[in-house]
This record gives structure tokens, sequence and C-alpha cells, in this order.
């Protein structure tokens, strides 16, 4: 762990590019595997994002959780279009296990304790997790690394026609469904823009992966996972 510390407190860059780096190798580490270590390799991971949140907390001052309606607008706008676009387009299979959908109950049996739990944190884990680490790395970092070297000295408000472009397609492709991920990309930049502040992207960001971990076990629509 120290040197993990040591990594994600060595400068601006690394404290938000670090944590977001540890959570797509360890999801490389958790697709590797199959049957129940798959779902605990998961949960560790999650604890592991919450440990970098942490240390990554004072030196990435703008992760703080801001609520606004415009946050409720984009994340109930951005869930509608990751279910409504899905049936429409053909996702990106470059990076991701197609016929691998994450489903607990066939895991762990249909109505299982287990099964329940590893949806809870599933759908937790990308509403309070994911968030903070994928937007420090996305809509802190990038957007604003493409545009100035010293990126902290540029305004979230500040408007880059091309860095927003270019963040939002990096943004699709490395999602499965990379089409509602660029429009995702657009939609909670241009939240970040207009409220001068990370935190309501954040929270947009929470609503949609909460809705969506609702409708995955409603609707029992584990290709979303």
């Amino acid at each position: 762990m120290n040197f993990l510390r040591e990594k994600i407190t060595a400068s601006p860059i690394h404290a938000r590019v670090a944590p977001y780096v540890i959570i797509v190798l360890l999801t490389f580490v958790q697709d590797s595997f199959g049957g129940p270590a798959r779902y605990w390799l998961y949960l560790v991971k999650m604890l592991v994002g919450l440990w970098c949140i942490w240390e990554m907390r004072s030196l990435v001052t703008e992760i703080r959780w801001a609520f606004s309606w415009e946050a409720v607008v984009v994340g109930v706008l951005v869930f509608a279009i990751w279910v409504g676009l899905d049936p429409y387009y053909p996702k990106f299979e470059f990076l991701f296990k197609a016929g691998n959908p994450w489903n607990p109950f066939k895991e762990f049996g249909e109505a299982s304790a287990m099964g329940f739990f590893f949806v809870g944190v599933r759908t937790i884990g990308s509403a309070l997790v994911v968030p903070p680490i994928e937007e420090a790395m996305y809509r802190s970092f990038l957007y604003r690394y493409f545009v100035r070297k010293d990126f902290t000295e540029m305004p979230f408000r500040q408007v880059h026609w091309l860095s927003l472009v270019v963040t939002s397609v990096i943004f699709g492709f490395v999602h499965y469904q990379w089409l509602a991920g660029f429009l995702c990309g657009l939609a909670y930049q241009g939240l970040v823009i207009r409220k001068n502040r990370l935190g309501d992207a954040m929270t947009a960001h929470a609503i949609t992966n909460f809705l969506l971990g609702l409708w995955v076990a409603g609707r029992g629509a584990w290709q979303f996972w």
C-alpha cells in the first residue's frame, strides 16, 4: 500500500490518473477469473477504490459531491440514453467479454442471499466509488490536460470543443456500450462546464449508475454489467 500511496500522492497528475489505472488493472484481473472469484474480486476492487479516494482527497480537492437539479436531470437522461439506445448499435468488443455478463444469481443461485449481496455491491460500488475516480480522470484531468499542461490552472468552466469531443470519444471506447458512453461523456463534461465544478458530474454519474443497477436487477438486463 505504501508504494501505491506514493504513486497517488506524487503529483497532481498521479493523484487523478493512478486511482483510475489501478481500478482498470483490477478490472482486467477480475474478468480473467471465472466462478465466485470474479465477484469477490469486484468487492476487493471497490474497497481498493475507496482507499484510493481517501488517499487522493487532499490533492484532488475538486472531488466534492455537489447536488443540483441539473445533476439530477443529466443523471436520469444519461440512464435513459444508455438503456434506450442499446438495441440500435453494435457494441465495442475489443476490450470486453461480450458473452460473460455479470449475473450473481446465475453464479450463486436464483434469489440467493449471495446473489443479492453482490448485486448490492455492484450497484453501490458503481454509484459511490466509480464516479469520483472516473470524473477526476476524465473531466478534471484529461479534458484540461489536452488544453494546458499546467491543467490545474484551467477553470472548469472553460470550453474547448476539440478536447470535449476527444475526451468523450476516449470515455466512450472504454465502455462496451461505446455510443452511450460517448454521449455520457459529453453530458457530464457539459455539466462540469456549466457548474464550474466537478461535484455535480459526480452526482449525475452516481444517479446514472444507481438507476442502471436497479434496471439490471429488476429487468434481468445483465448485458449492461
